[in-house]
């Protein structure tokens, strides 16, 4: 059997970190343009910061290539609001012709999924999560500022009809608000093939008040559903810290994040990185590593390995949310959520 390839110093392995974890996923940025407003991440819409300028399609294209020889099978493209970019499609057939990445999955409001779903899986995508946050238009509208709630659901009737492998509703628990929406996610999944993910508030720098407001743990719908005889199933490798529940009576799953559960960190498997081009080891805690200048051109690639690999030696335990750390993170759209 052959070596594998070594570049300078760094044998091509697996990301992992000191504390035994292996990254498998990324979550890539392409734009933190959102046209949505919604309260627990840009409550006043997006701002520039400036002109701003976004990882092009050579530089996306050399991002993708070290991570698909580092290890990576999954990769997530997010933003903002990702499908506000004009070469969107382009941007998941560049992904889908690398042989490496098993999976290309992108999050969105679903603005743009009724006329596009089956465009983008022709192109690749084949997981999708859509941000619905309640099933009533009111409140979707209070949320989210806009009214688009329609617009919304025809796009995710348009991406089960196009045949994507797995499409995923992100609701965020939020006390006061969506909290009594439970019943009909439940009605709505009992004869609908899609997994339904309750995400708990996160704090963010610019969103004390409303984490005070709002926040509420995602340890009390687990024991509910518990009590209504939903079921814990193994974990995949691909869930990441999401506890994923199955009930013999429902098409759909539930799927809780819990972001302050005890030990959510030890099953981390992501990596992030911003639209501008920098490295997240964590959605909090640090302002990011540059990648950009090693993105110019395919020579650079050992040395973009070779940092890669650096910095996962320096990645933390855990996320300190539960010490009521934030970070430097100010809003959730500005590093891709």
């Amino acid at each position: 059997m052959s070596s594998p390839p070594v570049f300078g110093k760094v044998i091509m392995s697996q990301l992992q970190d000191n504390f035994g974890r292996r990254f498998h996923y990324l979550r890539m940025s392409v734009t933190d343009v959102c046209n949505f407003k919604c309260g627990y991440c840009l409550p006043d819409g997006y701002h520039p910061n400036g002109k701003p300028s976004f990882l092009t399609l050579s530089e996306i294209e050399q991002l993708v290539g070290a991570f698909a020889e580092v290890g990576t099978q999954k990769i997530r493209v997010t933003g903002g609001e990702p499908t506000l970019r004009k070469d969107f499609t382009d941007i998941i057939r560049l992904i889908a012709d690398n042989d490496q990445v098993n999976t290309i999955a992108t999050t969105t409001n679903g603005y743009r999924l009724e006329e596009h779903a089956q465009e983008w899986y022709d192109a690749g995508l084949r997981r999708i999560n859509v941000s619905v946050d309640s099933l009533d238009p009111r409140m979707f509208y209070q949320i989210t500022g806009e009214n688009k709630f329609d617009k919304v659901m025809r796009g995710i009737d348009a991406a089960l009809e196009a045949g994507f492998e797995r499409v995923k509703i992100n609701a965020v628990l939020l006390k006061d608000l969506n909290d009594k929406d439970l019943p009909r996610f439940l009605h709505w999944i009992k004869s609908t093939p899609i997994d339904l993910r309750f995400i708990e508030l996160m704090e963010t720098g610019l969103g004390r008040d409303y984490f005070q407001a709002h926040h509420l743990a995602g340890e009390s719908i687990k024991q509910r559903l518990i009590a209504e005889g939903w079921q814990l199933d193994q974990s995949d490798v691909d869930d990441g810290p999401a506890k994923n529940f199955s009930h013999p009576d429902y098409q759909g799953r539930i799927g809780l994040i819990m972001p302050y559960a005890q030990n959510f960190c030890a099953t981390c498997n992501r990596l992030r990185v911003s639209a501008t081009g920098k490295l997240h080891l964590c959605l909090f805690t640090e302002q990011g590593v540059d990648l950009r200048d090693l993105l110019q051109a395919e020579t650079q690639r050992a040395e973009l390995v070779e940092r890669l690999h650096a910095q996962l030696r320096l990645k933390k335990e855990t996320h300190f949310l539960h010490q009521g750390f934030t970070g430097v993170t100010q809003h959730l759209a500005s590093i891709g959520g």
